[in-house]
C-alpha cells in the first residue's frame, strides 16, 4: 500500500518506466495637506447656436464640436450596453461550464479512488504543488508531476497517477481538463472519501510542458527549523506546515487507521511512540514528523489540533486550497 508522504525520500525509485515580500503601508500617507490648494473655476455656460457660427478666425465654434462628439458618444451607447450584456453572458456560461466539469471530475474520481488508494492520490498533490517557491514564482500546482515520476522522491506515485488517468480519460471525452486540475480535485476527494472535510477546488489551471526543478520538496530528514524555512520559501507559515503534515494521518505511517482522515496524527505525535524500546511503535512516523513535536512553535499547533478536530479540518481545508493554488497559471476566458 502506498503511504502518504509530503516529504522527499532518498530511497531509490522502483518505477516500472523510465521573492522577498514587499511591505506596504496602508492607507498611504499623502504629503499634501488636508486643506487642498487646488482651485476650481466654473466656466460660464455658453448657448450653442445652430447652425454653428464661424468665429473671427473662420473656425467653427467649439460648441458644435462638443455637440457632435456628444451625439457620436450617445450613438455608441446601444453597442456598449450590448457588449456589457455579452460579456456577462459569456462569464455566466464559463462559470456554468466549470461547475459542470467540476461535478464530472468529482464523480469520475469517486469511481476510482477508494479509501485504500486515497493516501497515494493525496501524496500526488503534495509532490506536484510542493515544488513551488516564491523566489522566481517557480514550480507549483501545474501537473509537472507527470514528467517527474522517475525521481527518487516520487517513488510509488506512478500507480496513483495511473488510477487518475482512467478518470481523466472519461472526463476528457466530454470536456478537456488539465492534469493540474485533475490532481487538485482528486486530492480533495481523497480526503473527503476518508471522512475528512469537504474542500472546494477552483478549476482553470494550465499544465506545464516540462518538469519543475529538482530538490524543491522538503526532505524527510529535515529538523523543525529546516522544515519551517522550506515552507516559508513556499509562502506557507508554521501553522500551515503543521496542519498540512496532518495529511500523514492517511497511509501506513502508523498514525491511527490508514483509511480514516482525522486528528489521530496529532494525538499520537504527543505520545511519541517512536521513543519506545522497540517493536512497531518505534517505526511510527518519519524523522520530520518527530521533529515537529520537539519544536515549541509547532507543538502549540499540535496540541490545538489534537484537542479540536473541527479546527484541524477547517484549517486543513484552507491550507489545502492555498497549496493547490500556489504557482498555478490560470486560463483566461
Amino acid at each position: 500500500m502506498s503511504s502518504l508522504t509530503i516529504l522527499s525520500t532518498t530511497q531509490p525509485s522502483s518505477l516500472l518506466s523510465s521573492t522577498s515580500p514587499q511591505e506596504f503601508n496602508f492607507p498611504a500617507k499623502s504629503k499634501r495637506p488636508l486643506s487642498s490648494t487646488v482651485k476650481f473655476r466654473a466656466l460660464p455656460f455658453k448657448a450653442c447656436a445652430f447652425p454653428p457660427n464661424n468665429n473671427d478666425n473662420g473656425e467653427k465654434d467649439d460648441c458644435f464640436s462638443t455637440r457632435r462628439s456628444l451625439l457620436v458618444w450617445i450613438s455608441t451607447l446601444p453597442f456598449l450596453f450590448g457588449l456589457h450584456e455579452f460579456l456577462e453572458d459569456l462569464s455566466a456560461k464559463a462559470l456554468q461550464s466549470d461547475t459542470n466539469t467540476y461535478i464530472l471530475i468529482k464523480e469520475e474520481v469517486r469511481k476510482v479512488v477508494s479509501k485504500g488508494k486515497a493516501a497515494g492520490v493525496l501524496r500526488l498533490v503534495f509532490h506536484d504543488a510542493g515544488t513551488f517557491e516564491m523566489d522566481g514564482n517557480s514550480g507549483g500546482m501545474n501537473g509537472s508531476i507527470v514528467y517527474e515520476l522517475e525521481r527518487p522522491e516520487n517513488a510509488g506515485l506512478k500507480k496513483s497517477l495511473k488510477i487518475l488517468d482512467k478518470a481523466k480519460g472519461e472526463v476528457d471525452a466530454i470536456q478537456q481538463v488539465s492534469w493540474a486540475d485533475m490532481i487538485a480535485v482528486a486530492g480533495a476527494e481523497a480526503v473527503s472519501v476518508c471522512g475528512g472535510p469537504t474542500i472546494p477546488v477552483q478549476l482553470g489551471r494550465l499544465d506545464s510542458l516540462e518538469p519543475d526543478a529538482e530538490g524543491k520538496l522538503p526532505r524527510e530528514s529535515l529538523d523543525a527549523p529546516g522544515l519551517k524555512q522550506n515552507f516559508k520559501r513556499k509562502g506557507l507559515s508554521t501553522q500551515e506546515l503543521v496542519v498540512l503534515s496532518g495529511a500523514h494521518t492517511l497511509g501506513s505511517k502508523g498514525f491511527g487507521s490508514p483509511f480514516v482522515f482525522d486528528n489521530s496524527y496529532y494525538k499520537i505525535l504527543l505520545e511519541k511512540p517512536w521513543k519506545s524500546s522497540g517493536g512497531m511503535s518505534s517505526m511510527v512516523g518519519l524523522p520530520s514528523d518527530h521533529a515537529l513535536v520537539e519544536d515549541d512553535e509547532c507543538l502549540r499547533w499540535i496540541k490545538k489540533y489534537a484537542d479540536n478536530q473541527n479546527m484541524f479540518f477547517n484549517d486543513f481545508k484552507n491550507a489545502y486550497i492555498k497549496l493547490v493554488n500556489s504557482g498555478a497559471r490560470w486560463k483566461s476566458l
